[in-house]
């Protein structure tokens, strides 16, 4: 178990879409939103996991055409996610912040659960490494597997929420500075339009 929590942690510390979106969140719309984005993580996280206890990842394999569509549908998702930063004011929250705060919560939710879900290699991240810690001398694998895929998605949770935190205290200290805020903003929006790049360009697993 060792192994596979330093496995988790070196995964997670590695800069990708999830932590940007988490930051930029905390930034703009402080740390409640950014806490339900980290649940939206979670979910789709558990999503990956159960998908990968289905065998999903060998249909990407046999059927390439399926990893295209979902990754081109990701790429996408992530490039509108920049241009949206690169359209927001600066000097006020996201729009979510008009809303009543039940439907901002859950468009944070939605926004984490279709980053990382939308995301094809988080799925194939979990069919390769959770089977790797599955030993059938330690009992039933499909227990040993769901436990592997819990202590995923919850060390997953506590590193978002870290990112979350961090991200609400960057925009506390932002607030007294509006141009490094729009540089900031400027930044994370040019971040997650070329993560969508690299997405759309993957040509395999």
């Amino acid at each position: 178990m060792t192994a596979f929590l330093i496995a988790l942690a070196v995964v997670y510390l590695l800069p990708g879409p999830d932590m940007i979106l988490l930051l930029q969140t905390g930034a703009r719309q402080g740390r409640a939103m950014a806490l339900a984005t980290a649940l939206g993580l979670a979910l789709a996280r558990g999503c990956h996991v159960a998908l990968a206890g289905l065998g999903l990842a060998v249909l990407f394999r046999t059927a390439p055409w399926t990893f295209d569509a979902v990754r081109l549908v990701g790429a996408a998702y992530l490039l509108w996610l920049g241009v949206k930063l690169f359209q927001a004011e600066a000097s006020a929250l996201a729009v979510d912040g008009a809303l009543q705060p039940s439907r901002a919560y859950g468009q944070a939710m939605r926004r984490g659960l279709l980053t990382n879900l939308l995301n094809p290699k988080a799925l194939v991240f979990c069919s390769v490494l959770l089977p790797q810690f599955v030993d059938p001398a330690d009992g039933p694998l499909g227990l040993q597997f769901a436990l592997l895929g819990a202590v995923l998605v919850a060390v997953g949770l506590v590193f978002d929420s870290a990112y979350a935190l961090m991200g609400a205290g960057l925009g506390r200290w932002l607030g007294r500075r509006p141009l490094v805020q729009r540089v900031q903003q400027w930044l994370f929006g040019g971040v997650l339009v070329g993560f969508g790049v690299r997405l759309a360009v993957l040509k395999d697993l």
